[in-house]
């Protein structure tokens, strides 16, 4: 099944995601508590900017922490046309050009994007205009994203 290496895949690039965020953060806590970051006057705002990044760091950090949580919890099953698209489907849409895009319907990390051979996969939530249109659908059905004269139809061509 091709869609645990997939799920394998956006694990991986989440704990990435995560060293990377940890760094960034502990960084910028180094920057909001240094010596030379103390403010000297009331217009010295360096430290109180370094805070506010340093804070900011620190939610992305729980943040992506949240979401590969919830990725190593989440059971993969093979799709159930009765049920339709649910979490954990990964589903290739179709244009009316037959340009094919591939998505993984996934709790969290929403714009997260994998490679998986010569595939793009693109990770979406159920809170996306898209994977609230994707639930419960199935192969054969259209999609609509976008509104107004940006509007387009996307057929599902497969779901695993």
């Amino acid at each position: 099944m091709r869609k645990a290496e997939l799920l394998d895949l956006i694990i991986a690039t989440l704990q990435n995601d995560l060293a990377l965020a940890v760094r960034a953060a502990q960084s910028a806590h180094e920057a909001a508590t240094h010596e030379e970051n103390i403010a000297e006057n009331k217009y010295d705002t360096l430290g109180l900017e370094a805070a506010y990044l340093a804070a900011g760091q620190s939610r992305r950090v729980e943040e992506i922490r949240q979401a590969l949580a919830a990725y190593r919890n989440l059971p993969l099953r093979p799709f159930d046309a009765r049920q339709g698209i649910q979490l954990g489907a990964w589903v290739v849409l179709v244009d009316d050009q037959g340009v094919e895009q591939q998505f993984f319907l996934g709790p969290d990390g929403a714009g997260l994007k994998v490679r998986l051979g010569d595939s793009e996969v693109r990770v979406i939530s159920p809170r996306a205009p898209l994977g609230q249109g994707l639930l419960g659908k199935g192969e054969g059905d259209e999609v609509s994203i976008g509104s107004g004269r940006q509007a387009r139809s996307l057929e599902i061509l497969r779901v695993e």
